[in-house]
C-alpha cells in the first residue's frame, strides 16, 4: 500500500498582461502528475529546470496551492481545509530545501530556528525545549553547544546538517529533499547524501528527492520518475532507466550524464548528438498536439513510460 499518492496533480499560474492585469493565459507548472511514494522507499524526481519538480514538493507540502488533482495520506486527502483541522497530519510531512544559505534566517540563533516547529505543535518548557534541540543536532553530527550560534558561523554543510535537523523535529513520516546539496561543495555533497542515508534507517524515513543531477539520483534512489513539462515520461527502477530507457527524452537526459573518462567523452558526445537529433525527430510520436506527454504504459511490473 502507498503511504503517499499524488494523483493527476496540476499547478496552473496565470499570466497578466495589460493596463488591466487580466489574465491572457496561463503557466502550466505541474500538468497532470501523477505518482506513488511507498514506506521506506527513496523516490526521485528528476528533470531540467522548469519541469515542475520543485512546485510538485512545495504543493505536497501545502507551499503551493493546488489547481486541481489530490495528495493523499495513506486514505487522507491533504486539502488545505484538512491540513488545518487536522494538524497531525502538516507533521508527517517536512521538507529539507535547496540553498542552506537562505532556508536559514540569519538573525536567529540556532536554537530559535530548530525550535520553531516545535514551538507550532508541541508545547515544551524553555529547558525541555532546548535539551531536545540539543539532542537532534547531536544526531545530525553538530556539537550541541553550537545552538547559541548564528547560521553564518557554520559551513554549508553544517547548514545543511541545521535544516536537516529542523525537519526531524516533529518526527515526520515523510521528507522532501529539494536539491538538498546542489549549493555545496563536491567534497561536502557525499557527506551529507551518506548521512541522509543513516539517519533514513534510525528514523524510518520516506524520501522523495528532487534533482536534477541524474548520477546522485542513481546513487540514492529506489525508485525513479524523470519529468518534463509538468508530466512524468518515465517511471522505474534505477536499472530500468539506465539500462533500458523507453523515451526519447529519459534517453537525452542519461546521454547528457558527464563522464569521467577522457577516452570515453567523444563517444559519449556522439551518443549526445544522436540523442538530440532522436529527441527532435521524436517529439511528434512522444507527444500529444500540444506538446505534452502521453499517458504512462506499463512495461513491466516497475517500469513506465510515456510511449504509443
Amino acid at each position: 500500500m502507498a503511504l503517499l499518492t499524488v494523483s493527476d496533480l496540476k499547478v496552473h499560474y496565470p499570466v497578466r498582461g495589460g493596463f488591466f492585469r487580466r489574465v491572457v493565459g496561463e503557466v502550466k507548472a505541474v500538468d497532470g502528475l501523477s505518482f506513488e511514494l511507498r514506506r521506506g522507499e527513496t523516490y526521485g524526481l528528476v528533470g531540467e529546470s522548469g519541469c515542475g519538480k520543485t512546485t510538485t514538493g512545495r504543493a505536497m507540502i501545502g507551499l503551493t496551492e493546488a489547481t486541481s488533482g489530490s495528495i493523499s495520506l495513506e486514505d487522507h486527502a491533504l486539502t488545505r481545509r484538512y491540513r488545518r483541522e487536522h494538524p497531525q497530519y502538516r507533521k508527517d510531512i517536512q521538507m529539507i530545501f535547496q540553498d542552506p544559505y537562505s532556508s536559514l534566517n540569519p538573525r536567529k540563533r540556532v536554537l530559535d530556528i530548530v525550535a520553531e516547529p516545535l514551538r507550532n505543535f508541541e508545547r515544551l518548557s524553555p529547558q525541555e525545549e532546548k535539551m531536545k534541540v540539543q539532542q537532534f543536532m547531536e544526531r545530525v553530527g553538530l556539537h550541541p553547544e553550537a545552538i547559541l550560534k548564528y547560521p553564518h558561523e557554520f559551513s554549508g554543510g553544517q547548514r545543511q546538517r541545521i535544516g536537516i535537523a529542523r525537519a526531524l523535529m516533529l518526527n515526520p513520516r515523510i521528507i522532501i529533499a529539494d536539491e538538498p546539496v546542489s549549493a555545496l561543495d563536491v567534497s561536502v555533497q557525499a557527506q551529507v547524501l551518506n548521512f541522509m542515508k543513516d539517519i533514513q534507517q534510525e528514523f524510518q524515513l520516506t524520501y522523495l528527492l528532487i534533482s536534477h543531477d541524474l548520477g546522485m539520483i542513481r546513487h540514492m534512489c529506489d525508485r525513479i520518475g524523470i519529468m518534463y513539462r509538468g508530466r512524468l515520461v518515465e517511471e522505474g527502477t534505477a536499472d530500468d532507466l539506465f539500462q533500458s530507457a523507453q523515451h526519447s527524452y529519459a534517453k537525452r537526459l542519461i546521454a547528457a550524464i558527464p563522464n569521467l573518462n577522457p577516452h570515453e567523452r567523444q563517444e559519449q558526445k556522439k551518443l549526445r548528438q544522436h540523442m538530440e537529433r532522436q529527441f527532435e525527430q521524436s517529439r511528434e510520436h512522444d507527444f500529444d498536439q500540444e506538446g505534452r506527454a502521453h499517458p504512462l504504459k506499463r512495461l513491466s511490473d516497475t517500469h513506465y513510460a510515456a510511449i504509443l
